[in-house]
């Protein structure tokens, strides 16, 4: 929750998020789930990850390559954390409103 307001999960189409099984977990377990035929495709303007955080993640985060994937997730996390609440508030506050 963001300024105690609800937000909304969203995947991308990589295949392990649209997989039948991953899917069928969502529609049982996510009570507002938007399956992957009600998303729209290559919409960035719908997920501020996409367009704007993600990019400052991989830039700094990937500096030099990974041996393991737990190496690569502390990286992640440990710059996430450096990205200052005004950018995370901005990019959340583009996304418009459904």
């Amino acid at each position: 929750m963001l300024n105690n307001r609800t937000f909304l999960f969203q995947q991308d189409g990589a295949p392990a998020h649209t997989a039948k099984v991953n899917q069928q977990w969502l529609r049982n377990n996510i009570p507002d789930f938007i399956s992957k035929e009600e998303w729209p495709p290559s919409s960035p303007d719908l997920n501020p990850m996409d367009f704007s955080l993600w990019s400052i993640l991989e830039t700094n985060a990937c500096t030099t390559s990974h041996k393991s994937i737990k190496s690569l997730k502390t990286s992640l996390s440990r710059e996430w954390e450096k990205i200052p609440q005004e950018k995370l508030r901005a990019a959340v506050e583009s996304t418009p409103s459904c």
